[in-house]
């Protein structure tokens, strides 16, 4: 299987300095880029110590001049909430000064508070956003855009630049309710799948997903990618008892954003059950290595997973993970031990959770010898 990361930029300590923050997500980004992981993808929160990134658009850019190798994914554009062309021409821009490295992601968004804050009504944030996406596809995909929407009416503009990867960068939504699904298998898009939904959920949605484009697909627009990144909450340790601790902090941390009343939209079953309870029996994987890769060759047979979107619960799952677990899912043995070569611990104190993990700069032939 593929892995990538989801990246987010929590805030919980706020002790601790926002610059401190970034500085930590890029120092694990650089490591990402350098020990062969596919993607990273960042994701876009606003108004919330949830994830401090209301820009993923900005902090990409950052990302591209900071790495050679790794592509760059938004998970997700919010879109209801962007001009759409606004969209189109900052994505294409990305993806030329990345050197056609984009994979561009987009979401309707869940938030009431920036519903809110964004003065877009609930009610038609669905609609708005699919508007966007249709308008930011075609702006790409032809010369000159003439569009007549609800809300928004163009006739033959130019939309520049255009994106480096042609037609345009792959594309994936974010679809958790089956009316989204259905929506994106009609127009050819593939889905991202989210890091809250328990795994059967996760099988069931995929099968609804598969059946719907079996039926549609001579009607469809374009064809999807053929990669369908399922994020997954992680916590990794060296003894099953300290990634239990690890869980249970970072899913109560979960349950602090999702209403109980809502957690059967996330379940196959459609019990109300406590959003703790859900988070630790039914999304998270935690374990030693050993038992997290089981876990992960468990779901690459059943749901199916092929592309794993990495949510790891703290430094030293993302550290442990990419030393011992990512080498016996997705890469080869002699990539592992260059990767193990490449890491070193750092540990520092944050709400008191050691973390932190540095990497130590290499050449670009060294790189490129490793991800050969």
């Amino acid at each position: 299987m593929k892995v990538g990361v989801l990246q987010f930029f929590g805030w919980r300590d706020r002790s601790i300095s926002l610059e401190t923050i970034y500085a930590r997500a890029l120092e694990r980004i650089e490591i990402m880029d350098e020990t062969g992981y596919d993607a990273v993808w960042l994701a876009e929160h606003h108004f919330s110590s949830y994830s401090v990134c209301p820009s993923v658009h900005v902090m990409a850019t950052h990302v591209a001049a900071r790495t050679k190798r790794l592509r760059i994914g938004t998970a997700v554009t919010l879109a209801a909430f962007y001009h759409p062309l606004r969209i189109a021409e900052e994505i294409a821009l990305l993806d030329i000064l990345s050197g056609g490295r984009v994979n561009w992601g987009a979401g309707r968004g869940f938030d009431p508070v920036e519903f809110e804050n964004f003065g877009v009504p609930a009610n038609e944030s669905a609609d708005r956003f699919r508007e966007a996406v249709e308008i930011v596809l075609a702006a790409w995909e032809n010369d000159r855009l003439t569009h007549e929407g609800r809300f928004h009416a163009y006739r033959d503009v130019e939309v520049l630049p255009k994106p480096k990867q042609r037609p345009h960068p792959p594309a994936w939504v974010a679809a958790s309710s089956e009316g989204a699904i259905e929506w994106a298998a009609d127009q050819g898009l593939a889905i991202l799948m989210d890091p809250h939904s328990a795994h059967d959920e996760i099988a069931r949605k995929q099968r609804f997903y598969d059946a719907r484009y079996t039926e549609v697909r001579e009607a469809t627009p374009r064809t999807p990618e053929s990669e369908r990144p399922i994020a997954r909450l992680v916590a990794v340790a060296e003894t099953e008892t300290e990634a239990r601790l690890a869980a249970e902090r970072g899913a109560a941390f979960s349950a602090r954003y999702l209403p109980r009343e809502a957690v059967a939209a996330f379940r196959a079953d459609k019990r109300i059950v406590d959003p703790v309870d859900h988070y630790m029996d039914d999304v998270i994987i935690h374990g030693s290595p050993e038992r997290v890769v089981d876990e992960l060759r468990r779901l690459e047979s059943d749901l199916p997973l092929d592309y794993l979107l990495l949510s790891p619960l703290s430094e030293k799952s993302f550290d442990l993970f990419t030393e011992r677990v990512q080498p016996d899912v997705s890469l080869g043995r002699f990539v592992h031990q260059r990767a193990n070569r490449l890491l070193h611990h750092r540990p520092f104190e944050e709400g008191g959770i050691a973390v932190g993990i540095e990497a130590r700069r290499v050449g670009e032939d060294e790189v490129a010898e490793v991800l050969r």
